[in-house]
């Protein structure tokens, strides 16, 4: 393994050696800290806009389907050719994602290694030229890649433990057996995450306002008299619930002026 993937290692704490008391943070900390963490979401939220919702791979767990892999900082993919070698793709604008000659497809190859597919159904590997060629039907030694993480940024290890970069004719090679800025890259993925899911909506709240409201009467009802009591007032104020984010409060308050729930006095 090259310097690249070495990794700080903190200092032991020995037994009996006194330790340094901890400083409580002040509210100013705080709230910095604070503002700095929102200030990354909204840095990474960005990143993911500009890159066509295409978002940053941070480990390897997360490489799996349809990614791309972006050379440098700038907003340029690893592009397959239909003689089986790679190069560097054009730049893209601001808000588009790589095209489809520049999406591969990650197979999980160990614990620490993927293999990647491309478009024309092959598995990239390195040649022993030590160029980035795609022409293997089955995942070998020579298909296996390891993301090296080190200090936020990665680099991709090919088999011949050189890193993934491109040489002089933009032409895809592993022959650097150091990590310097030319291969630091990117592992972008389109695979919609947890995170962006948009949230199911409940069984009771589906259909007009009218049925939302009937529904949540059902289910918190009393039924002592086997009757629906349901408030005859418009459904005006229940819009506007809904669009303030107070639905629920708005059908509670309905449902005890009826005496028609079950958590009313």
């Amino acid at each position: 393994m090259s310097e690249y993937g070495k990794v700080k290692v903190a200092k032991l704490k020995l037994k009996g050696e006194k330790r340094s008391h901890k400083k409580h943070k002040s509210k100013k900390r705080k709230a910095e800290d604070e503002s700095g963490s929102n200030s990354s979401k909204a840095s990474k939220n960005t990143d993911t806009t500009d890159h066509g919702g295409w978002w940053h791979c941070t480990s390897v767990h997360q490489m799996t389907g349809s990614l791309a892999i972006q050379l440098g900082e700038l907003p340029v993919y690893v592009r397959a050719l239909d003689n089986g070698l790679f190069t560097a793709g054009a730049p893209h604008d601001q808000g588009e994602g790589p095209s489809p000659e520049e999406v591969l497809t990650a197979v999980p190859a160990g614990d620490d290694r993927i293999a990647f597919k491309s478009g024309y159904n092959k598995y990239l590997g390195v040649d022993g030229a030590g160029r980035v060629v795609g022409r293997a039907d089955a995942i070998g030694p020579r298909e296996m890649w390891e993301p090296v993480f080190q200090d936020g940024k990665m680099a991709l290890l090919a088999a011949n433990s050189f890193f993934l970069g491109v040489d002089e004719e933009d032409n895809v090679v592993a022959v650097s057996s150091k990590a310097g800025p030319d291969q630091m890259i990117t592992i972008r993925s389109s695979a919609l995450r947890d995170c962006d899911k948009p949230k199911e909506i409940p069984e009771e709240e589906r259909g007009k306002l009218r049925d939302v409201e009937k529904n949540y009467v059902k289910k918190f009802q009393k039924f002592q008299d086997k009757h629906l009591r349901i408030s005859e007032e418009g459904v005006n104020e229940l819009k506007d619930a809904r669009n303030q984010g107070h639905l629920h409060e708005a059908l509670l308050d309905r449902r005890s002026k009826m005496k028609a729930d079950r958590y009313c006095k």
